[in-house]
């Protein structure tokens, strides 16, 4: 019998302690959906290299394509630009879900790697755009569907 191909979660809406802040999302949505399927949890931003914490980072003016083709960045609020942390995490998931068979990822709303929706501008201003993350830029690209908590 065919093994179920496996879904990709943000971790942080599993309840584990790896967003910017040091902390989590846990949904207990996901949870739910989750309990009888099998996932694969990860966090772009610490296959990336990142810490936690961290500090907060935004896409300027453009989306996780356009990250991923050079033509934008993600920076951190003095200007640090980590747009080679993010794609590197990015690329290291898009691994991981080529090799589990990944048809699906549910990942977290407005991050500037997981956000499939909306994400913060680059103002750090909490203004919010319709754009895609890094990660989820990438995973569409392979194919891979992508939805948020919000979508359960």
């Amino acid at each position: 019998m065919a093994k179920p191909n496996n879904i990709l979660v943000s971790a942080c809406l599993l309840g584990v302690n790896c967003d910017y802040k040091g902390g989590n999302r846990q949904n207990q949505k996901v949870l739910d959906f989750i309990k009888d399927k099998n996932f694969i949890p990860v966090c772009p931003e610490i296959y990336g290299g990142f810490a936690t914490p961290r500090p907060d980072a935004e896409i300027i003016g453009g989306d996780g394509e356009k990250v991923l083709s050079g033509q934008t960045k993600v920076v951190e609020p003095d200007g640090n630009d980590v747009s080679a942390k993010f794609i590197a995490g990015a690329k290291e998931v898009l691994k991981l879900a080529q090799l589990g068979k990944v048809e699906l990822a549910i990942l977290k709303e407005k991050s500037p790697s997981c956000g499939s929706n909306r994400t913060y501008d680059g103002t750090f201003s909490k203004s919010l755009v319709d754009s895609n993350g890094v990660l989820t830029a990438l995973l569409l690209q392979n194919g891979i569907k992508v939805i948020t908590e919000d979508d359960l």
